[in-house]
């Protein structure tokens, strides 16, 4: 049955009469002292702060401690950093502590010369290229620089790594040179000057372009070099055949298939009634 709501009076009554009840008091006076032993748990669950090692110092926010510059963690203490010849500390609480002086590079607990060869400058990362970069008009062979040679119908471009040239519009690189782009009749140069492609129309066979001829019923497709048929014919080998629909069929979303009407189902060439 569906409670009614109570009165004024009733509600009056019914406070009254919880008041009167000594567990419920019994509950308001032991809730303070309820959070007061959940708090201690809490308090006892918080893992106890280690005592600062020697060489360290209180973090400037979320408290605890690091190590001084120049020491590393090492277990709870904080060990010096060992850095070897042409090498200084590095201050970050990650990695060895310790980088390698410009014009020498890390091998394993060492710092090892630069070996910069004729052509070529120390770079600001000893991580590039082992610390070095080829000058301009050269670039790197086998750990060297040699000389760009910059063939026929090529320009020269500015990178440290690859052959260091380009070839022209129009032309291809092929082994250390660049040839020319035999464009076929009803061709065009892509964008990137070194390819081409057939104009709409015309499908690319081999090195040439020959003509689109599309069947009755058919046209040449936004490619532009291809063909498809109009909406409810069915592409062939060389023609567009028209789609043969059955009873409660219609075209589908493709143009060139069929599928039935609900509720029916396809069954081979025909539409046939859902089983009740």
């Amino acid at each position: 049955m569906p409670q009614r709501p109570l009165s004024r009076a009733t509600f009056d009554h019914e406070k009254e009469n919880s008041l009167k009840r000594p567990e419920l008091h019994c509950v308001h006076a032991l809730f303070p002292l309820l959070l007061s032993a959940f708090g201690a748990d809490s308090a006892l669950a918080q893992p106890v702060a280690s005592s600062p090692p020697q060489n360290s110092h209180a973090r400037s926010y979320g408290g605890s401690w690091e190590c001084d510059y120049g020491f590393m963690l090492a277990g709870a203490a904080c060990r010096p950093v060992a850095v070897p010849a042409n090498a200084h500390a590095a201050d970050s609480a990650f990695g060895r502590g310790w980088d390698c002086n410009r014009g020498f590079r890390e091998d394993a607990t060492l710092c090892v010369n630069i070996k910069v060869p004729a052509n070529a400058h120390q770079t600001g990362s000893p991580y590039a290229r082992n610390g070095w970069e080829c000058d301009g008009s050269y670039h790197e062979v086998n750990g060297a620089c040699a000389a760009v040679v910059i063939p026929a119908n090529a320009y020269r471009v500015d990178s440290p790594f690859g052959r260091g040239w380009e070839c022209e519009r129009g032309f291809r690189v092929a082994s250390e040179g660049c040839i020319a782009v035999v464009v076929p009749v009803n061709g065009l140069l892509q964008r990137d000057g070194s390819t081409w492609a057939c104009e709409r129309g015309f499908q690319r066979t081999e090195e040439s372009c020959r003509p689109i001829t599309p069947p009755e019923h058919g046209f040449v497709d936004d490619s532009g070099g291809n063909w498809k048929c109009d909406w409810g014919y069915r592409r062939g080998t060389v023609s567009c055949t028209l789609i043969a629909l059955p009873a409660n069929g219609h075209i589908g979303y493709s143009g060139d298939e069929w599928a039935c009407n609900t509720p029916y189902l396809r069954s081979a060439d025909k539409c046939i009634s859902r089983t009740p």
